[in-house]
């Protein structure tokens, strides 16, 4: 029987739209392009991530790889606020599933920067019971080691657990680690895929 519902939370719970974001910078989409793969594209994004590297030194890799990119670099990232967005149905959705009994939790990659710029996006967090934003923890998915610790820290049964995320290859290592995974597509699907677990939903 599945108790807890573990979402991602970027193109799951809100939108990551690099994009847009890059497009409301002005940016045309040639530029949107190179930007895209000297920065949210390249090795060192993960790191944002992970948490283990400043948005100096972030920002300075991206450079590195791209130096013809440099004034476009920072005036892309030196503020990403617009760059995670919120989903409508988030609240109300999360509020469905725990009227119904479900605990509901967060498991994402996720950067302290992300954090404090798209605040605004992560409103339904307060709706939740807890969860693991990477770069506070210096993992990142799909590594093992964070599913593992998000399920004793909360202690969760990975059988009674199912994790919802955008990206397949993190799906498949939460599912290596015992709990049922969903490769999230959209809402209406996720809840078809929810059900032939028997998630009332």
């Amino acid at each position: 029987m599945i108790r807890n519902i573990i979402f991602d939370i970027g193109n799951v719970l809100t939108d990551y739209r690099w994009e847009g974001f890059l497009a409301d910078k002005g940016f045309d989409a040639e530029m949107i392009q190179k930007i895209a793969k000297a920065s949210v594209m390249h090795p060192a994004w993960a790191e944002y991530d992970r948490g283990t590297w400043t948005d100096e030194q972030v920002l300075a890799a991206f450079v590195k790889d791209a130096p013809q990119l440099e004034q476009e670099l920072y005036q892309a990232f030196t503020s990403i606020a617009g760059i995670v967005t919120p989903r409508a149905y988030a609240i109300p959705w999360l509020q469905e599933l725990k009227a119904k009994g479900y605990h509901v939790y967060y498991l994402s990659n996720f950067s302290h920067k992300a954090e404090v710029e798209c605040a605004d996006a992560l409103n339904f967090l307060p709706e939740m019971e807890g969860g693991i934003l990477s770069y506070k923890e210096h993992l990142i998915k799909p590594e093992p080691e964070i599913y593992q610790l998000l399920l004793k820290r909360y202690g969760l049964k990975a059988e009674e657990s199912v994790f919802l995320d955008d990206t397949l290859k993190n799906v498949e290592a939460a599912e290596e680690q015992g709990i049922h995974g969903i490769h999230f597509l959209t809402k209406e699907q996720a809840e078809e895929e929810l059900r032939k677990l028997g998630v009332d939903c």
